[in-house]
């Protein structure tokens, strides 16, 4: 059986992170054979898994893109016209990404191809890195394509920050260009001489440097880093300044703020008074800070307790790094997140800030125990184990490819009342709606029951045999062979 056909068999374990919907049928033959059918507000969407979470197709659903795969082999998104859009083998060994008017593929972002054919007219343009030793770019225009060796020899073109990078046989010769700007070294870093569009600069690393544009900036350094003195001139009467003569020393100075250090770091001082009025004053830094000003509020007594509010972001330390907890205002919500050694306990919190009556959001993760999720509209869900979540929360391959894997357990509530706990990847479910007065239950293909109030029935054997209730009758009749039951509504989604 190919790929495709058993796909169509095979089944999701739901990514993490998809809308909720109402399955309107449950098939369950698990681990052979698992499939929901969910009533989604974009229409049905149909959910197959066998061997548990590891082969698994999706299709349907709000987006209405399918999915399949098999974990964590293989697994891969398509758009609604039946292109891959996304796809991931051993995930994150290899990926695949469709682009825009075109596509790219990377193993570990250490080797990347990527092309792009525009839809306008204009050349196929191609890039294939093999980091750190092999870099090109192909656009068909000789001014933007480049290829190069590492070290052997290159010339690389508006990359790595820099309009320009050549180098042959480094670090014994490299050359930068940037902004009109040309630093030449030979051998890197030792000796390096800058020119042009006024620039002018000579670097003996790590005796002496210096570099400089009139009237722009000067820089210089002695035993770098020991030494040094940078300035920037912002206007005629502008000038930002940075001297340093460690550990002795340092001072920075611009229009409205300085600061000196003494016995770098320990002993300083921080005094703005524009645009915001700020003095800070630091005992063996970074351990005691006491800050004050017109938005901003800094008492450290590291590593026992420490208390900041900086623009809005208010946080606390315990014990560092025990406990931390912090508060901000953004996009009309207020956020507080609460971190036990950041990740065994991450909970973050969400409560409208023009209406403090509406029930906050939450997600909680104890890792790597259980994550949870509360929409603070009536949608719970729980998963556990879950020791994923807390180190990628947004990262959807992880959801798609190895966070159903460690699903033994996951209760859903669509909305209060509404509510399905699966187990084993479902190979056990259990669902109550309690407005429609319905209840159903799977044990594998062993034993099932399902009841509604003028209605139900109880399986073994997925029909082999049992008994059955239907509307109108008023007793519960035997029943040999019947396959077909009645499909019943089931919440189910997993976590986002």
């Amino acid at each position: 059986m190919n790929f495709r056909c058993f796909a169509a068999l095979a089944g999701c374990a739901l990514t993490m992170g998809a809308p909720l919907g109402a399955a309107v049928q449950e098939r369950n033959l698990w681990p052979f054979f698992v499939q929901q059918v969910r009533d989604e507000p974009a229409g049905l969407t149909t959910s197959n898994a066998a061997l548990g979470p590891l082969i698994y197709s999706r299709q349907g659903g709000p987006s209405g893109n399918p999915a399949r795969g098999v974990r964590p082999l293989y697994a891969e998104r398509r758009t609604a016209d039946g292109r891959v859009d996304e796809a991931w083998a051993l995930y994150p060994l290899f990926t695949y990404r469709t682009q825009t008017e075109g596509a790219r593929w990377s193993v570990l972002n250490l080797i990347n191809r990527s092309r792009h054919r525009p839809v306008t007219a204009g050349a196929v343009q191609e890039g294939f890195d093999i980091w750190p030793f092999y870099f090109s770019r192909q656009t068909g225009n000789p001014d933007t394509s480049y290829r190069a060796v590492f070290p052997l020899a290159g010339n690389v073109k508006h990359r790595f920050g820099q309009d320009r990078l050549s180098w042959v046989l480094f670090p014994l010769y490299g050359r930068f260009e940037k902004n009109g700007a040309t630093t030449t070294t030979t051998p890197w870093p030792f000796i390096k001489v800058l020119r042009g569009d006024g620039h002018r600069g000579f670097e003996f690393w790590p005796l002496y440097g210096r570099n400089e544009k009139p009237g722009v900036y000067r820089q210089q350094f002695y035993l770098w880093p020991l030494i040094y003195r940078n300035e920037r001139m912002e206007g005629p009467e502008t000038t930002v300044d940075h001297l340093g003569v460690l550990p002795f020393y340092a001072r920075d100075r611009s229009p409205g703020y300085r600061s000196e250090t003494f016995l770098w770091p320990f002993f300083g001082y921080v005094d703005r008074t524009a645009p915001h009025r700020y003095r800070a004053v630091n005992y063996f830094w970074p351990l005691l800070v006491q800050g004050r000003g017109d938005d901003r509020y800094v008492n450290r007594w590291a590593p026992f307790y420490t208390h900041s509010s900086i623009k809005g972001l208010e946080k606390t330390w315990l014990l560092w790094p025990v406990w931390r907890q912090a508060t901000w205002t953004e996009a009309g919500l207020r956020h507080e997140r609460r971190q036990f050694l950041f990740f065994l306990y991450n909970s973050n919190h969400q409560h409208s800030a023009t209406r403090p009556e509406a029930a906050p959001a939450s997600k909680i993760h104890v890792w790597p125990l259980v994550s949870a999720w509360d929409n603070g509209a009536g949608r719970r869900q729980w998963q556990a184990p879950s020791p994923f979540e807390v180190f990628f929360p947004h990262n959807e391959a992880i959801r798609e490819v190895w966070t159903p894997l460690f699903a033994l357990y996951r209760y859903n509530q669509r909305a209060p009342g509404e509510v399905r706990h699966s187990l084993l990847w479902d190979g056990i479910t259990y669902e109550h709606h309690q407005d429609a007065g319905t209840r159903s239950f799977h044990l594998g293909p062993l034993f099932s029951f399902t009841t509604a109030p003028d209605e139900g029935r109880v399986a073994i054997g997925n029909g082999l045999i049992g008994l059955k209730r239907t509307p109108g009758t008023r007793g519960w009749r035997l029943f040999f062979g019947d396959f077909n039951a009645r499909p019943s509504p089931v919440d189910d989604d997993p976590a986002p």
